[in-house]
């Protein structure tokens, strides 16, 4: 059963120190990690609210990260390509060692903010252990089994919402004509057209919320 837990890191513990003290009011956000053929772990990260000018050439001199490239550019948000250094032993450890999966890590003013998912309670305590051994300090805000499958696990969708989804999708309402109404598809799956409703609106929320947003401890 997997694990997801939440941690608060210092980002001389993690990453991008140089950068996130250069350029305090900037945010960062990894949208994903890439494991390369050499075992090395490749981040993609957005960076926006702050003094790019600034934030890059900090990057630049971050010992975090190598091999920086801009990706692509969105309103006010800069994508970048890297690759850790050494430097990120924790998170290097974790996603190449143990198969642990970054579901979120947003980073500024020095702090960073990370939703991981391990495979087992093994692998979690595996990663406190090695931070322990080699002086990494976090907190453990909390963690959680997952008993969802994965892919729902990731997006927050219960067991509900993941099949009124793919049921909608198989069943051709999304298409452009739609190939079946809510109704007959809520008289397909059995229950009422207010009931399909309610799950289509809280697995849509539910989406939108964990893959198109991201929020920092002190926005709330």
């Amino acid at each position: 059963m997997s694990i997801v837990a939440e941690f608060s890191v210092k980002s001389d513990d993690f990453a991008l120190n140089n950068a996130l003290t250069a350029a305090p009011d900037m945010v960062v956000e990894i949208e994903r990690v890439v494991a390369t053929m050499e075992d090395e772990a490749m981040p993609y990260f957005w960076v926006s609210g702050g003094d790019k000018t600034e934030f890059r050439e900090a990057l630049d001199d971050d010992e975090s990260v190598r091999d920086i490239a801009r990706i692509d550019e969105v309103k006010e948000a800069i994508l970048y390509r890297a690759e850790w250094t050494d430097n990120v032993e924790a998170i290097v450890y974790a996603y190449v060692e143990l198969g642990a999966t970054i579901l979120e890590a947003v980073g500024r003013d020095r702090n960073w903010e990370l939703r991981m998912r391990f495979d087992d309670q093994g692998s979690l305590s595996q990663f406190r252990d090695y931070c322990r051994e080699n002086d990494i300090s976090y907190e453990l805000n909390q963690f959680r089994e997952e008993k969802q499958p994965m892919a729902s696990a990731q997006y927050d969708l219960t067991s509900k919402q993941r099949e009124t989804l793919i049921t909608a999708l198989e069943a051709g309402y999304y298409e452009i004509p739609q190939s079946v109404t809510m109704n007959e598809l809520a008289e397909r799956m059995g229950i009422s057209q207010q009931a399909l409703s309610k799950r289509f609106h809280a697995a849509h929320k539910n989406l939108i919320t964990s893959t198109l947003t991201f929020t920092h401890p002190d926005d709330n």
